[in-house]
Protein backbone atom coordinates (compact mmCIF):
# COMPACT_ATOMS: atom_id res chain seq x y z
CA UNK A 1 0.00 0.00 0.00
CA UNK A 2 1.34 3.63 -0.99
CA UNK A 3 1.73 6.00 1.63
CA UNK A 4 0.00 9.13 0.92
CA UNK A 5 1.12 12.54 0.53
CA UNK A 6 -0.51 15.78 0.89
CA UNK A 7 0.75 18.91 0.07
CA UNK A 8 0.35 22.56 2.10
CA UNK A 9 -0.07 25.25 -0.18
CA UNK A 10 -0.21 24.84 -4.10
CA UNK A 11 3.55 26.41 -4.67
CA UNK A 12 5.38 26.90 -7.19
CA UNK A 13 8.06 24.24 -6.98
CA UNK A 14 5.40 21.92 -5.29
CA UNK A 15 3.88 21.95 -9.16
CA UNK A 16 7.25 22.05 -11.04
CA UNK A 17 9.69 19.75 -9.47
CA UNK A 18 8.38 17.88 -6.65
CA UNK A 19 5.39 16.40 -8.16
CA UNK A 20 7.17 15.34 -11.06
CA UNK A 21 9.65 14.06 -8.95
CA UNK A 22 7.17 12.31 -6.42
CA UNK A 23 5.84 10.52 -9.77
CA UNK A 24 8.58 8.52 -9.84
CA UNK A 25 8.90 6.94 -5.96
CA UNK A 26 6.44 4.56 -6.54
CA UNK A 27 6.12 4.06 -2.47
CA UNK A 28 4.41 7.37 -2.43
CA UNK A 29 1.16 8.71 -3.85
CA UNK A 30 -0.29 12.01 -4.30
CA UNK A 31 -3.52 12.56 -2.28
CA UNK A 32 -4.18 16.73 -2.47
CA UNK A 33 -3.21 19.21 -1.92
CA UNK A 34 -4.01 22.11 1.10
CA UNK A 35 -5.07 26.01 0.29
CA UNK A 36 -5.20 28.10 3.50
CA UNK A 37 -8.75 29.38 5.21
CA UNK A 38 -8.92 32.82 4.84
CA UNK A 39 -8.66 33.01 9.07
CA UNK A 40 -5.20 30.65 8.35
CA UNK A 41 -4.30 32.99 5.34
CA UNK A 42 -4.53 35.65 7.99
CA UNK A 43 -2.94 34.59 10.84
CA UNK A 44 -3.10 37.51 13.44
CA UNK A 45 -5.39 39.52 10.80
CA UNK A 46 -8.51 40.52 9.82
CA UNK A 47 -10.01 38.50 7.41
CA UNK A 48 -11.17 41.04 4.34
CA UNK A 49 -11.78 41.07 0.80
CA UNK A 50 -8.56 40.96 -0.56
CA UNK A 51 -7.97 38.09 1.46
CA UNK A 52 -10.84 35.77 -0.13
CA UNK A 53 -9.39 37.12 -3.54
CA UNK A 54 -6.07 35.71 -2.79
CA UNK A 55 -7.58 32.38 -1.49
CA UNK A 56 -9.79 32.25 -4.90
CA UNK A 57 -6.53 32.73 -6.57
CA UNK A 58 -4.44 29.64 -4.64
CA UNK A 59 -8.04 27.27 -5.31
CA UNK A 60 -7.58 28.00 -9.09
CA UNK A 61 -3.58 26.81 -8.67
CA UNK A 62 -4.90 23.99 -6.64
CA UNK A 63 -7.05 22.97 -9.25
CA UNK A 64 -4.38 23.08 -11.74
CA UNK A 65 -2.22 20.14 -9.58
CA UNK A 66 -5.56 18.12 -9.34
CA UNK A 67 -5.85 18.21 -13.43
CA UNK A 68 -1.75 17.22 -13.93
CA UNK A 69 -1.60 15.20 -10.69
CA UNK A 70 -5.00 14.01 -9.25
CA UNK A 71 -5.75 13.90 -5.59
CA UNK A 72 -8.39 16.99 -4.17
CA UNK A 73 -8.04 19.91 -3.10
CA UNK A 74 -8.28 20.58 0.95
CA UNK A 75 -9.84 23.36 2.19
CA UNK A 76 -7.70 24.28 5.20
CA UNK A 77 -4.25 23.19 5.96
CA UNK A 78 -5.47 21.96 9.24
CA UNK A 79 -8.42 19.80 7.40
CA UNK A 80 -5.12 18.27 5.66
CA UNK A 81 -2.72 17.91 8.65
CA UNK A 82 -5.78 15.74 10.80
CA UNK A 83 -7.19 14.32 7.76
CA UNK A 84 -6.64 10.45 7.91
CA UNK A 85 -6.63 10.87 4.18
CA UNK A 86 -3.14 11.38 4.74
CA UNK A 87 0.25 10.04 6.06
CA UNK A 88 2.90 12.57 4.89
CA UNK A 89 2.73 16.26 4.58
CA UNK A 90 4.89 18.49 2.14
CA UNK A 91 5.80 21.81 3.19
CA UNK A 92 6.96 24.10 0.27
CA UNK A 93 5.78 27.17 2.63
CA UNK A 94 7.83 30.31 3.48
CA UNK A 95 10.19 29.50 5.89
CA UNK A 96 8.60 31.04 9.13
CA UNK A 97 5.77 29.14 8.58
CA UNK A 98 7.63 25.63 8.89
CA UNK A 99 7.84 25.31 12.48
CA UNK A 100 4.12 26.33 13.00
CA UNK A 101 2.58 23.52 10.51
CA UNK A 102 5.33 21.19 10.82
CA UNK A 103 4.46 20.78 14.61
CA UNK A 104 1.00 20.59 14.00
CA UNK A 105 1.67 17.46 11.43
CA UNK A 106 3.98 15.82 14.09
CA UNK A 107 1.45 16.12 16.80
CA UNK A 108 -1.38 14.73 14.34
CA UNK A 109 1.07 11.54 13.82
CA UNK A 110 2.09 12.83 9.90
CA UNK A 111 5.76 12.57 8.88
CA UNK A 112 6.73 15.66 7.12
CA UNK A 113 8.73 16.57 4.53
CA UNK A 114 10.03 20.19 4.74
CA UNK A 115 11.24 22.63 2.08
CA UNK A 116 14.82 24.09 3.20
CA UNK A 117 15.08 25.50 5.78
CA UNK A 118 13.73 23.26 7.98
CA UNK A 119 13.05 26.15 10.69
CA UNK A 120 14.01 29.70 10.82
CA UNK A 121 15.60 29.14 14.40
CA UNK A 122 17.89 26.21 16.10
CA UNK A 123 15.32 25.95 19.12
CA UNK A 124 12.16 25.19 16.97
CA UNK A 125 14.65 23.02 15.33
CA UNK A 126 15.04 20.90 18.41
CA UNK A 127 11.50 21.08 19.69
CA UNK A 128 10.23 19.45 16.01
CA UNK A 129 13.10 17.10 16.25
CA UNK A 130 12.60 15.89 19.66
CA UNK A 131 8.64 15.55 18.90
CA UNK A 132 9.75 13.61 15.83
CA UNK A 133 11.64 11.51 18.07
CA UNK A 134 9.11 10.94 20.70
CA UNK A 135 6.67 9.81 18.13
CA UNK A 136 8.94 7.58 16.12
CA UNK A 137 8.32 10.15 12.59
CA UNK A 138 10.49 10.87 9.99
CA UNK A 139 11.15 14.68 8.80
CA UNK A 140 13.28 15.80 6.26
CA UNK A 141 15.00 19.17 4.97
CA UNK A 142 14.70 19.12 1.14
CA UNK A 143 18.25 20.19 0.54
CA UNK A 144 18.34 18.13 -2.28
CA UNK A 145 21.47 18.95 -4.35
CA UNK A 146 23.41 16.78 -1.70
CA UNK A 147 22.14 13.86 -3.45
CA UNK A 148 23.23 14.95 -6.73
CA UNK A 149 25.68 12.43 -9.10
CA UNK A 150 28.17 15.74 -9.69
CA UNK A 151 29.53 16.13 -6.07
CA UNK A 152 30.77 12.13 -5.68
CA UNK A 153 32.10 13.14 -9.28
CA UNK A 154 33.96 16.17 -8.42
CA UNK A 155 35.09 14.69 -5.57
CA UNK A 156 36.35 10.89 -6.86
CA UNK A 157 38.39 13.93 -9.73
CA UNK A 158 40.33 15.19 -6.75
CA UNK A 159 40.83 12.39 -5.04
CA UNK A 160 42.35 11.39 -8.28
CA UNK A 161 45.34 14.03 -7.44
CA UNK A 162 44.97 15.46 -10.68
CA UNK A 163 44.71 18.78 -8.86
CA UNK A 164 47.28 18.03 -6.43
CA UNK A 165 46.43 18.47 -2.39
CA UNK A 166 43.54 21.13 -2.40
CA UNK A 167 44.39 24.18 -0.45
CA UNK A 168 41.40 25.72 -0.59
CA UNK A 169 37.34 25.34 -1.13
CA UNK A 170 35.40 28.44 -2.48
CA UNK A 171 31.32 28.11 -2.96
CA UNK A 172 29.59 31.11 -4.18
CA UNK A 173 25.98 31.24 -4.81
CA UNK A 174 23.55 34.14 -5.74
CA UNK A 175 20.97 35.41 -7.79
CA UNK A 176 19.60 38.89 -9.06
CA UNK A 177 17.43 40.95 -7.13
CA UNK A 178 13.52 39.12 -7.20
CA UNK A 179 10.11 41.40 -6.68
CA UNK A 180 9.60 43.27 -3.83
CA UNK A 181 6.86 41.21 -2.72
CA UNK A 182 8.79 38.06 -2.78
CA UNK A 183 8.83 36.07 0.80
CA UNK A 184 12.43 36.46 0.63
CA UNK A 185 12.66 40.13 1.31
CA UNK A 186 10.28 39.78 3.99
CA UNK A 187 11.57 39.19 7.72
CA UNK A 188 8.30 38.15 9.20
CA UNK A 189 8.32 35.03 6.75
CA UNK A 190 11.95 34.25 7.21
CA UNK A 191 13.57 36.42 4.02
CA UNK A 192 16.90 36.78 4.19
CA UNK A 193 19.72 35.50 2.02
CA UNK A 194 21.79 33.42 5.01
CA UNK A 195 18.37 31.56 5.58
CA UNK A 196 17.80 31.35 1.33
CA UNK A 197 21.30 31.14 -0.57
CA UNK A 198 23.64 30.86 2.66
CA UNK A 199 21.96 27.54 3.78
CA UNK A 200 23.03 26.26 0.68
CA UNK A 201 26.66 27.09 0.73
CA UNK A 202 26.74 25.97 4.54
CA UNK A 203 25.63 22.67 3.63
CA UNK A 204 27.71 22.27 0.96
CA UNK A 205 31.01 23.30 2.97
CA UNK A 206 29.85 21.07 6.05
CA UNK A 207 29.27 18.16 3.39
CA UNK A 208 33.16 18.92 1.76
CA UNK A 209 34.89 19.08 5.49
CA UNK A 210 33.18 16.31 7.15
CA UNK A 211 32.20 15.57 10.98
CA UNK A 212 34.82 18.24 12.05
CA UNK A 213 33.67 21.16 10.54
CA UNK A 214 33.02 24.66 12.14
CA UNK A 215 32.46 27.94 11.16
CA UNK A 216 35.08 30.37 11.97
CA UNK A 217 33.97 33.79 10.86
CA UNK A 218 30.62 34.84 9.28
CA UNK A 219 29.33 38.49 7.94
CA UNK A 220 26.18 39.83 6.88
CA UNK A 221 25.31 42.88 4.75
CA UNK A 222 21.99 44.91 4.95
CA UNK A 223 20.38 47.23 2.20
CA UNK A 224 18.69 50.18 4.13
CA UNK A 225 15.60 49.55 2.29
CA UNK A 226 15.37 45.94 3.29
CA UNK A 227 14.66 44.47 6.86
CA UNK A 228 16.78 41.52 6.02
CA UNK A 229 19.98 40.22 4.93
CA UNK A 230 21.29 41.05 1.31
CA UNK A 231 23.99 39.54 1.00
CA UNK A 232 26.89 37.70 3.54
CA UNK A 233 30.26 35.55 3.48
CA UNK A 234 31.87 33.08 5.93
CA UNK A 235 34.66 30.84 6.90
CA UNK A 236 34.65 27.19 7.57
CA UNK A 237 37.17 24.80 8.20
CA UNK A 238 38.18 21.50 9.62
CA UNK A 239 40.85 19.61 11.70
CA UNK A 240 43.10 19.09 8.78
CA UNK A 241 43.42 22.70 8.20
CA UNK A 242 40.99 22.27 4.88
CA UNK A 243 39.02 25.90 4.58
CA UNK A 244 35.46 26.80 2.47
CA UNK A 245 34.89 30.05 1.37
CA UNK A 246 31.75 30.99 1.07
CA UNK A 247 29.48 34.44 -0.29
CA UNK A 248 26.17 34.29 -1.10
CA UNK A 249 23.29 36.52 -1.87
CA UNK A 250 19.76 37.73 -3.53
CA UNK A 251 20.63 41.27 -4.99
CA UNK A 252 23.43 40.00 -7.26
CA UNK A 253 24.62 38.38 -10.86
CA UNK A 254 23.76 35.02 -10.92
CA UNK A 255 26.53 32.64 -9.52
CA UNK A 256 26.18 28.65 -8.28
CA UNK A 257 30.10 28.13 -8.38
CA UNK A 258 32.23 25.64 -6.88
CA UNK A 259 36.15 25.85 -7.13
CA UNK A 260 38.75 23.89 -5.62
CA UNK A 261 42.19 24.90 -6.03
CA UNK A 262 44.62 22.65 -5.65
CA UNK A 263 48.46 22.85 -5.76
CA UNK A 264 48.96 21.59 -8.98
CA UNK A 265 45.52 22.49 -10.81
CA UNK A 266 42.04 24.16 -9.67
CA UNK A 267 38.50 22.80 -10.96
CA UNK A 268 35.41 24.98 -11.35
CA UNK A 269 32.24 24.17 -11.81
CA UNK A 270 29.11 26.53 -12.13
CA UNK A 271 25.83 24.57 -11.45
CA UNK A 272 26.76 22.68 -8.30
CA UNK A 273 24.15 23.27 -5.78
CA UNK A 274 20.92 23.51 -8.77
CA UNK A 275 21.54 21.62 -11.05
CA UNK A 276 18.15 20.35 -13.14
CA UNK A 277 17.18 16.64 -13.81
CA UNK A 278 18.81 16.02 -16.56
CA UNK A 279 21.70 18.61 -17.37
CA UNK A 280 25.33 17.53 -17.56
CA UNK A 281 27.15 20.30 -15.45
CA UNK A 282 30.73 21.36 -17.31
CA UNK A 283 33.51 21.03 -15.30
CA UNK A 284 36.33 23.28 -16.03
CA UNK A 285 40.66 21.92 -15.21
CA UNK A 286 42.71 24.73 -14.85
CA UNK A 287 46.89 23.89 -15.34
CA UNK A 288 47.88 27.25 -14.75
CA UNK A 289 46.95 28.94 -17.75
CA UNK A 290 45.82 25.37 -19.74
CA UNK A 291 42.18 24.89 -19.80
CA UNK A 292 39.96 21.32 -20.51
CA UNK A 293 36.29 21.24 -19.86
CA UNK A 294 34.72 17.42 -18.96
CA UNK A 295 30.74 17.29 -18.78
CA UNK A 296 29.78 15.67 -15.10
CA UNK A 297 26.82 13.54 -14.78
CA UNK A 298 23.49 14.42 -14.68
CA UNK A 299 21.02 13.37 -11.99
CA UNK A 300 17.70 13.72 -10.87
CA UNK A 301 18.17 15.34 -6.99
CA UNK A 302 14.80 15.64 -6.30
CA UNK A 303 13.50 12.44 -6.85
CA UNK A 304 16.82 11.44 -4.61
CA UNK A 305 16.04 13.30 -2.13
CA UNK A 306 12.20 11.20 -1.67
CA UNK A 307 13.67 8.13 -1.71
CA UNK A 308 16.27 9.53 0.94
CA UNK A 309 12.84 10.49 2.64
CA UNK A 310 11.36 7.12 1.94
CA UNK A 311 14.57 5.69 3.86
CA UNK A 312 14.13 7.67 6.83
CA UNK A 313 10.19 5.94 6.94
CA UNK A 314 11.56 2.53 6.72
CA UNK A 315 14.62 2.80 8.60
CA UNK A 316 15.24 3.59 12.45
CA UNK A 317 18.97 4.09 11.50
CA UNK A 318 18.69 6.22 8.74
CA UNK A 319 15.73 8.38 10.32
CA UNK A 320 18.05 8.97 13.66
CA UNK A 321 20.95 10.01 11.37
CA UNK A 322 18.46 12.67 9.27
CA UNK A 323 17.40 14.18 12.49
CA UNK A 324 21.07 14.64 13.48
CA UNK A 325 21.97 15.55 9.87
CA UNK A 326 18.96 18.49 10.19
CA UNK A 327 20.01 19.46 13.74
CA UNK A 328 23.42 20.53 12.51
CA UNK A 329 22.93 22.36 9.51
CA UNK A 330 20.11 24.29 11.85
CA UNK A 331 23.43 24.65 13.76
CA UNK A 332 25.06 26.23 11.29
CA UNK A 333 22.55 28.94 10.63
CA UNK A 334 22.46 29.54 14.19
CA UNK A 335 26.54 30.11 14.87
CA UNK A 336 26.54 32.55 11.99
CA UNK A 337 24.29 34.45 13.45
CA UNK A 338 26.04 34.83 16.26
CA UNK A 339 29.50 35.57 14.58
CA UNK A 340 28.04 37.95 12.06
CA UNK A 341 29.31 41.50 12.65
CA UNK A 342 26.15 43.04 11.47
CA UNK A 343 23.55 40.27 11.97
CA UNK A 344 20.39 41.46 13.23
Amino acid sequence: MSIKIGIICPSEIAFRRFLPALQKVSEFSFAGVAIASPQEWAGNGVVTADTENIINKERQKAQTFVENYGGRIFEGYQTMITSPEIDVVYLPLPPALHFKWAKMALENGKHAYVEKPFTTELEDTKVLLALARQKKLAVHENYMFIYHNQLKAVQDFIASGEIGKVRQYRVTFGFPRRAANDFRYNKALGGGALLDAGGYCMKYASWLLGPTAKLVCANSYFEPEYEVDIFGSCTMVNDEGTVVQMSFGMDCDYKCELEAWGSTGTISTGRILTAPDGLEPDMTIKHNQDYTTCKLPADSAFEKSIRRFYECLSSDEVREDNYCVIERQSAFVNEFKKLSKNGK
